[in-house]
């Protein structure tokens, strides 16, 4: 496993970020924008973050355009978690799509949001090589999500 981690500046951590979360805790979807919820590995209290919800061929996908990071961590040791918007939830199973099998999802990914996240993928685009994809699949983890219960 690559420890690649791209740390978001402070725009994107003060402003960007922000923002969508506060858009989205309203139930403003932007482009696809959730809360993440997951529980801390070491602590146990949740821990939240604002992502995009990718959904190819009816399944969808959290991928991590930062790299390895803390949620990341925290979803591999939980194993879901809950995706919010405004007051709906919807809890979920997460598996981990193996390298192999993220090119095209990455693809997709970055079709949607490249504007947004393009900088984490050091020149990589949605009309990338097949080969430049599968070089980078390892520094972001993507997850399979199935969800278990809306409330």
């Amino acid at each position: 496993m690559s420890t690649h981690v791209q740390k978001p500046g402070w725009f994107t951590v003060n402003v960007l970020n922000r923002s969508v979360a506060w858009l989205t805790r309203r139930g403003l979807s932007v482009w696809g924008s959730r809360v993440l919820a997951v529980r801390g590995r070491k602590s146990g209290e949740w821990r939240t973050t604002p992502v995009n919800l990718l959904t190819v061929d009816g399944q969808q996908y959290l991928i991590a355009p930062r790299g390895h990071v803390q949620w990341t961590h925290n979803m591999r040791a939980a194993g879901g978690g809950e995706l919010r918007l405004g007051r709906s939830v919807e809890e979920f199973t997460a598996a981990e799509v193996a390298d192999d099998d993220k090119a095209p999802l990455l693809r997709a990914y970055l079709k949607r949001w490249k504007a947004e996240v393009g900088v984490f993928f050091n020149g990589i685009g949605p009309d990338s090589p097949e080969a430049e994809l599968r070089r980078i699949a390892p520094d972001h983890p993507v997850f399979r999500i199935t969800v278990t219960n809306r409330r």
